[in-house]
């Protein structure tokens, strides 16, 4: 009986570093979530170091062999055929060769991506995305961006930044500051960062709103999607954000002629938003996406790690040598 081969994943978040073991068909089989928090990057590649090691030392089964390779998802634009970390944002843009680093303190191979190409990657491996080669996989969470694969091949770009579609108009009459200096970004509006600012830009206009809005801390999503139609202030945020949404699919279809759109990210994950987005798409400009416009079937609190585990399994595949 053959065993499984065994990948591990290093998915760096906002607020949390999730480590975890994958087996070569997509299963998780162990994870250990380490807090994060705002840090450069130096800091965070050491962070990612000693998680590791810890997950090593204190998760992995003492009997089994090591995982045959390290994958490492991370926010910004990164040299994946390197494996070098090229920046967050242009405020933290040290260069830190982190799968090398890696490799060097754990003695296997590394391979790093962008979180959420590295999603898109778990995507085509495991779930909806195995139908198609031709995909974008839209993640909707924190903020906006998405994974776009033509003729089966991962789009990176020339300096490793494609994806940030949360970047483009929104179409929504609703101008709200967005940190890359415009003020009506797709992610301003319907992202979970976007619904805080949405709401706080708006309150003077809804007095009566019954929407928590924290001094310190983000706007719930939760609590905006259960006000909806109740509550006018939290009606319009949900009717902005679906509109904001429908309006990138929209865009995207344009520009890259995909058979399927998958959308993900903790704002789809109860499906609260998918059928508004629905009801928002142009019937002839969808009519070409014919393997749909879908929910992930990942579960978005793990497609992350699973998506940095196949940062791993891929890099593997590409040097001939699946472990």
């Amino acid at each position: 009986m053959s065993v499984e081969k065994v990948y591990l994943g290093a998915d760096l978040g906002g607020t949390k570093l999730l480590v975890g073991e994958m087996t070569q068909s997509g299963k998780l089989l162990r994870y250990k979530r380490y807090p994060s928090g705002p840090l450069t990057q130096q800091q965070a590649a050491e962070l990612i170091e000693a998680s590791i090691a810890d997950f090593l030392d204190t998760v992995h089964p003492k009997e089994e062999p090591l995982p045959c390779a390290i994958g490492v998802g991370l926010v910004g634009r990164i040299d994946s055929d390197q494996g070098i970390w090229m920046e967050i944002d242009p405020s933290r843009c040290t260069v830190v060769p982190i799968a090398s680093q890696l490799e060097a303190r754990f003695g296997l191979p590394c391979f790093a991506d962008n979180d959420v190409r590295s999603a898109t990657k778990a995507e085509l491996h495991f779930g909806q995305g195995g139908k198609s080669r031709n995909l974008i996989y839209i993640n909707v969470g924190t903020g906006i961006a998405a994974g776009v694969v033509t003729n089966g091949q991962l789009v990176h770009g020339s300096h490793y930044n494609a994806g940030e579609v949360g970047h483009t108009s929104s179409g929504v009459a609703l101008h709200v500051p967005c940190v890359c200096g415009r003020a009506d970004c797709v992610e301003t509006v319907a992202s979970g960062s976007g619904l805080d600012a949405c709401a706080r830009q708006l309150q003077e206009k809804y007095p009566d709103t019954a929407l928590p809005i924290p001094a310190e801390g983000r706007v719930s999503a939760e609590e905006v999607f259960s006000r909806y139609g109740k509550d006018a202030l939290c009606t319009e945020l949900v009717e902005n954000a679906a509109q904001g949404v429908a309006n990138l699919v929209m865009n995207m279809i344009r520009e890259t002629d995909p058979d399927m759109i998958v959308l993900g990210g903790g704002m789809m994950s109860d499906g609260f938003l998918y059928p508004k987005i629905m009801e928002r798409l142009d019937p002839y400009t969808v009519r070409f996406v014919t393997n749909g416009i879908v929910l992930t079937t990942l579960d978005p609190a793990y497609i992350g790690v699973l998506g940095a585990a196949s940062n791993a399994l891929e890099g593997m595949e590409r040097r001939n040598n699946p472990c």
